[in-house]
């Protein structure tokens, strides 16, 4: 899910691209750089072309599993370089030296800038083209968007070939868009019929393996899950990977009718029992899994991991103290930072023209920096710069949607199997309020077939953590931790006895 926070008027969002023209000057190559967050790292490359006195560049996340993400504009001004990202809602500026052998600059998204210093490649990046295997963050549009990553991390879990059981490539529609997912499906070997799940990702862009910081989360439950004999269907978020669509106008009713799409494919599939089919959903995605649940009669089943039960605009609020308290911040900073994101997400969730909101909100913002003491002038005038991008976002058709979405009105309506777990050291979903709330609507819906576990130790990603803190992910080498998988693929043998 993303981390959306408002902590002395700074939120992870998305930042307006910066538009651009090419000159005819010279940048072909392939430029490589790490973007630093704290004590973390991420890899950057732009690959750079020139045809007819116009540049064309792509752009390689590798950490993220991300590669050839489009460029869609390179402005070179004198020293001057700007790389637009706009599927993404990113971009960078810098400064290229006389030699054009490194760019200094910063790299702009989600609100906020980052240092990014560029070298040109003197052997040539390699630009793998392969398949992209999740944010549950936030990614580029073919891929998570950037975040910290510690390039130390070896990850132990990942399966590697041969696989005991059949995987394959495979693409279906979602008739009501009018896109094309693409996804692996992954059949136990043997006669089957098979019971099977379509795995659906937390927010932000994902890719099929819902990869992050060098974990790749749903390949490895989708792996353990298939060894079970459970059929797995994982796929590309909307204009992620090989996914066609546009992401950054899908809310996440869109992303439930893709989910509904993939369950619809599923049930045609050779050696898959159509009358066992359910939704395995992380984060944002187990709300999908709820609304599915309450709309669909095929499914048969839902598992919600670290999934929200409390209305989106009280999750944020929620998810922001309990980040805050975790990073250090007094209860005066984290009460003042809620009490501002309240006024924020009441003018969001107004009824009216999104452009009138948007200047509501950024005069609160603006007001708000005006009068923080803590802030020098500089300060003040930095957070300014970033003010008209927070109200951009916060006025997005999925931010607004996603405020009023309340996952217990699906859960009421539900008599299916439920499968709920968090860890107890979730920090952008905290367990104890999400799962009471889940267990309340399950009991109010009378539906005797649910579970309701919280699994001691374990934070968002269910990895055994320290602090839960988002920044820990990478450093983490355990990708999902072998009690929770082993409970998933427990519990949907047993709801799924013929």
């Amino acid at each position: 899910m993303r981390v959306l926070c408002l902590m002395v008027a700074i939120i992870a969002l998305v930042a307006f691209p910066l538009m651009g023209q090419e000159k005819n000057l010279v940048l072909e190559g392939d430029w490589e750089g790490i973007l630093k967050v704290g004590s973390a790292s991420l890899r950057i490359i732009f690959h750079i072309a020139s045809a007819q006195g116009r540049y064309t560049a792509t752009m390689d996340s590798p950490d993220q599993g991300a590669r050839g993400i489009p460029v869609s504009a390179v402005r070179l001004d004198g020293s001057s370089v700007v790389l637009e990202v706009a599927s993404i809602g990113g971009s960078y500026t810098g400064s290229v030296d006389a030699s054009f052998s490194k760019i200094e600059g910063k790299w702009k998204q989600s609100g906020m800038a980052f240092p990014l210093v560029l070298n040109k490649s003197k052997k040539g990046a390699q630009a793998q083209q392969n398949t992209p295997e999740l944010q549950d963050a936030p990614a580029l549009q073919g891929a998570p968007a950037p975040q910290p990553q510690n390039q130390s991390v070896q990850v132990s879990q990942e399966p590697t070939p041969p696989f005991p059981y059949t995987a394959k490539d495979v693409e279906f529609i979602n008739e009501k868009a009018g896109i094309v997912l693409a996804g692996t499906l992954t059949v136990p070997n043997g006669a089957g019929p098979f019971p099977a799940a379509a795995l659906v990702s937390g927010s932000g862009p994902q890719n099929r393996d819902e990869e992050i910081l060098g974990h790749k989360p749903f390949l490895v439950l989708a792996d353990y899950l298939t060894r079970r004999g459970i059929a797995v269907l994982r796929y590309d978020d909307r204009g992620v990977g090989l996914s066609k669509g546009d992401f950054q106008s899908a809310t996440t009713f869109d992303f439930a009718d893709d989910a509904e799409a993939a369950l619809e494919f599923l049930a045609r599939q050779p050696g898959i029992d159509a009358h066992r089919l359910g939704v395995i959903g992380h984060s944002e995605g187990a709300i999908i899994a709820s609304m599915l649940g309450a709309r669909d009669p095929d499914v048969a089943f839902i598992v919600m991991l670290a999934g929200p039960g409390i209305r989106g605009d009280a999750l944020l609020l929620m998810q922001n103290t309990a980040l805050g308290r975790a990073s250090g911040l007094s209860e005066a900073q984290i009460a003042q930072a809620n009490e501002l994101n309240r006024r924020l997400y009441d003018i969001a969730l107004e009824d009216g023209d999104a452009a009138i909101l948007q200047k509501k909100i950024l005069d609160v913002l603006e007001n708000a920096i005006d009068t923080a003491e803590e802030l020098t002038q500089e300060q003040k005038t930095a957070q300014k710069e970033k003010a008209s991008l927070i109200a951009a976002q916060l006025v997005s058709p999925w931010m607004r949607s996603f405020f009023a979405i309340d996952p217990s009105e699906y859960l009421k309506q539900m008599r299916i199997p439920v499968l709920a777990l968090n860890g107890s050291k979730d920090l952008q979903v905290p367990a104890s309020e999400n799962l009471a709330a889940i267990r309340a609507a399950l009991e109010s819906a009378g539906n005797r077939s649910a579970t309701v576990v919280e699994l001691d130790g374990l934070n968002h990603l269910f990895q055994h953590a320290t602090t839960g803190l988002p920044s820990e992910y990478g450093e983490i080498k355990e990708t999902f931790a072998p009690e929770a998988l082993a409970l998933i693929g427990d519990w949907i043998l047993k709801m799924n006895v013929r």
